[in-house]
């Protein structure tokens, strides 16, 4: 209970952040997705079911929000999540190379099919222009804050699973 109060907190911290103070230093419009952040982080440490169901709640308060229509955002977050679960295997505490490329690659794919759906689809035909003026300069604000947040994702992570382990030993 304690784990789903606490990962519920971070994904609305972390969508206040994204649409509030991150909005007001946005550099030429472009906010980082702390949304994706904080999806591929709990993908990659928790495994595929973490991450889907993360991924859904963070991707349905973007559909809420700032969305046309309920279900894209979700089911784009969604997969990522547990695209990063894939990786759970290789995952391990100490080493942040790993996640930072897995976010780096999720906030381009995301990017990416959203460009797809919303404006390809539209008639917006004009990719480059797009990737150099909106895709790629979120990725590097994304990796940059990624750097700040992921350490806190992750020692919020080990301090659940060190108080679950204590807790599932009173009952052995």
């Amino acid at each position: 209970m304690r784990r789903k109060i606490t990962v519920g907190f971070l994904i609305w911290f972390c969508f206040l952040l994204q649409s509030t103070v991150f909005q007001g230093i946005a550099f030429n419009g472009i906010v980082p997705n702390l949304l994706i952040v904080l999806t591929a982080s709990f993908g990659f440490m928790r495994g595929e079911k973490e991450g889907l169901i993360i991924g859904f709640f963070c991707g349905l308060l973007c559909d809420i929000y700032f969305g046309d229509v309920i279900g894209f955002y979700s089911l784009v977050m969604m997969y990522i999540g547990f695209l990063n679960g894939k990786f759970s295997v290789g995952f391990y505490p100490e080493d942040i190379k790993l996640p930072l490329a897995l976010i780096v690659v999720s906030d381009l794919s995301y990017s990416v099919i959203c460009y797809i759906c919303m404006f390809l689809l539209r008639g917006r035909l004009d990719f480059s222009y797009f990737f150099v003026h909106v895709i790629l300069p979120e990725a590097v604000y994304t990796t940059i804050v990624t750097l700040l947040l992921y350490p806190c994702i992750l020692f919020i992570n080990v301090r659940l699973e060190n108080r679950e382990k204590r807790g599932a030993q009173k009952f052995v």
